[in-house]
């Protein structure tokens, strides 16, 4: 039996690495997803505030710039369809932890509210936020959840 020389093992083993490569380097035959497939439970503020209804209260609430952009002013808007009791929002990251931001409302009328805020950005581009409301009827505590993309390209 004869022992293969040296350099013709290199050779070998060499031309596998380069092929490996090649063959890793090879163009994709599937087309790339030109857009991540849209979650339709979030709230689309360009069309309008994001409206809910509990205990027969409607609550809407909308942000303005409608695109949600983090670590920029925003001004998020509640409205509610009656006079409610001990209305609150915080914020808070639905899918990875970002902290809980509560959030100082200015009432302006019995049913109208107003606040300015920020709230960071995500590394991974993809933020879901929450919006998390409560209020009272009746002397009850209610809540309700407003989800929302930060930094949405439309």
């Amino acid at each position: 039996m004869q022992v293969p020389h040296k350099s013709a093992v290199l050779t070998v083993g060499l031309s596998f690495v380069l092929a490996t490569f090649l063959l890793g380097c090879k163009p994709n035959q599937e087309p790339a997803a030109s857009s991540s497939p849209v979650d339709t439970s979030l709230c689309t503020f360009k069309s309008g505030a994001c409206i809910k209804t509990v205990a027969n209260v409607e609550i809407q609430l909308s942000l303005n710039p409608w695109h949600a952009p983090s670590e920029k002013p925003l001004t998020l808007i509640v409205n509610t369809s009656k006079p409610v009791a001990d209305l609150k929002v915080k914020l808070q990251g639905r899918d990875m932890f970002m902290g809980i931001i509560p959030v100082n409302l200015d009432q302006s009328s019995e049913t109208d509210y107003n606040a300015n805020i920020i709230y960071g950005s995500c590394s991974s581009g993809y933020m879901v936020w929450s919006a998390i409301v409560s209020f009272k009827v009746d002397g009850i505590e209610k809540f309700t959840a407003f989800d929302f993309l930060a930094d949405n390209p439309g």
